[in-house]
């Protein structure tokens, strides 16, 4: 299905994976350039891979898009699941995992789609560069992560605004945690990467921060505690990542889900770790898990404009003929990296990372 730019007339949108504050004015920019800028009709498949499979989709003109902007989740629907590689279907009574990626290049080729912008993390990346190597397919890459840890691109859009939501909450605990004098813990999201804790731990005044890549031992973070109460401190604020795990142990997982492009749904690291500091110092701790709210609301302005010019830079790459691609961030340019190159590794927080540094001079613990 390889196209020239000449021929290029009609192409899709989808967003898959998880949501993230931003997707909308992602979908925004790449309707309004592809429409105003090359005469594109733009089509947008609804829940994902869901849609491509089941030939869901509907037209989207610069009408659709109008007021999309502020509003967080995304107007297509998404899903973890539906997978077309590995898509679970019944049969005599059983269900079976089967390939059904001809159906979706069947339903492409019925809609007339000549291009594809494939909006998500690593997951709707990974179906995407399957895609193209596969079927020829000119598809493009937008990332899509409040993690922040896809690590051909300095930032997604979605962590800027997660990011906001964590400081946030951490500015109100640390009110709380001073009138009772107790410890408050704050779980947050990240799945492997630290991003979200180490930054809303430091801009939020954490005292205890724990990251996947640094295992913890309880008793450096009870010595950090105990060392705040000696000091005429009457509380401390710990911020712990999803992923985080102590010194030869594993992470902690709430649930598996089959089928899913994230498997294991980490959670209760808070709780574990707050039982264990309760236990230890007889210090009265509560946990907060803020959960899908960091998924939700409004994006930042800074998502906002990131969004906008990843959108509008996907529709501008596939007129160029530039498939197989992610559009990202290389500070301040927006480019493009092969999606291959792009899921080659995730995007950890350094070790030796400037920040961690600043935030041990500040005294900052990292339980290690």
């Amino acid at each position: 299905m390889s196209r020239t730019k000449a021929q290029l007339r009609r192409i899709g949108i989808l967003t898959g994976g998880g949501d993230a504050p931003g997707l909308n004015a992602v979908i925004r920019a790449a309707v309004k350039v592809a429409v105003r800028e090359y005469g594109y009709t733009v089509i947008g498949f609804e829940d994902g891979f869901g849609g491509l499979i089941e030939n869901r989709a509907r037209r989207l003109s610069e009408r659709e898009v109008v007021g999309i902007l502020p509003r967080g989740g995304t107007i297509l629907g998404t899903t973890n699941r539906d997978n077309p590689f590995h898509y679970p279907v019944e049969e005599n009574g059983q269900v079976v995992v089967k390939d059904v990626s001809p159906q979706v290049m069947k339903n492409l080729e019925a809609q007339g789609i000549e291009g594809l912008v494939i909006i998500g993390g690593d997951g709707s990346l990974t179906i995407a560069k399957e895609l193209w190597e596969r079927y020829n397919l000119p598809v493009i890459g937008v990332p899509k992560t409040i993690d922040n840890d896809i690590a051909a691109t300095d930032q997604t859009f979605g962590f800027d605004t997660a990011l906001n939501t964590a400081t946030e909450a951490l500015d109100k605990l640390h009110t709380t945690a001073e009138s009772h004098h107790r410890v408050m813990v704050l779980e947050v999201m990240g799945r492997y990467a630290g991003w979200i804790a180490l930054h809303a731990g430091v801009a939020g005044g954490a005292d205890v921060i724990l990251i996947p890549e640094i295992p913890f031992t309880i008793d450096k973070v009870v010595e950090k505690i105990m060392a705040r109460r000696k000091a005429g401190k009457k509380f401390s604020i710990v911020v712990v990542a999803e992923g985080a795990k102590p010194v030869g142990g594993q992470v902690v997982v709430k649930k598996v889900v089959e089928g899913s492009f994230e498997p294991l749904r980490l959670g209760g690291i808070g709780n574990q770790v707050a039982e264990q500091i309760e236990e230890e110092t007889q210090i009265e701790t509560r946990v907060t898990v803020l959960g899908h709210l960091q998924r939700g609301g409004s994006p930042t302005p800074f998502d906002r404009i990131l969004a906008t010019r990843f959108g509008a830079a996907a529709v501008n790459f596939l007129a160029e003929g530039r498939y197989g691609e992610m559009v990202c961030l290389r500070t301040p340019e927006i480019m493009t990296v092969p999606l291959a190159e792009a899921l080659h590794v995730m995007r950890r927080v350094p070790v030796g990372n400037q920040l961690i540094r600043t935030a041990k001079q500040m005294g900052i613990s990292f339980g290690a």
